[in-house]
C-alpha cells in the first residue's frame, strides 16, 4: 500500500530541490523529518510540507501505521517557467527565468519479515 502527496508550482528551481530530496530518499519518515527540519536550505521546508502531507494521507486515507512508514519514491519535475525581463544598457533586455517545481513524495509501509 502506498500513499502519495504532490506539491505543484513550487517557486524553487528543480535543481535546488533535487539537492534536498537526494538526502532523504529511501529513509524512514521520522528520520527524514529530523533531517529536513534542520537542513539550511529553502527547499527543505517545501519538501517537509509535502512529506507531512503524504504521511497524513497514509494515516487518514489508508489507515497505515505512521511509525513503519518510509519514503519509497521521491522526485521533482520541472513546472512551467515564468519569464521576466530586466532592462540592460543601450536599450537591451535580459531574460530572467523563474523556474517552478512539482514535488512528489510516495510513502509505503515496511514489509515485516
Amino acid at each position: 500500500m502506498e500513499a502519495k502527496a504532490v506539491a505543484k508550482y513550487v517557486r524553487i528551481s528543480p535543481r535546488k530541490v533535487r539537492q534536498v530530496i537526494n538526502v532523504v530518499r529511501g529513509k524512514d519518515v521520522q528520520e527524514a523529518f529530523a533531517i529536513l527540519r534542520f537542513m539550511p536550505k529553502a527547499a527543505a521546508r517545501e519538501v517537509l510540507k509535502v512529506l507531512k502531507s503524504a504521511v497524513a494521507n497514509a494515516e487518514h486515507n489508508y489507515e497505515m501505521d505512521t511509525q513503519s512508514l518510509y519514503i519509497s519514491k521521491i522526485f521533482v519535475d520541472q513546472g512551467p517557467t515564468l519569464k521576466r525581463y530586466n532592462p540592460r544598457a543601450m536599450g537591451r533586455a535580459d531574460l530572467i527565468r523563474k523556474r517552478t517545481s512539482h514535488i512528489t513524495v510516495v510513502v509505503s509501509e515496511k514489509k515485516e519479515g
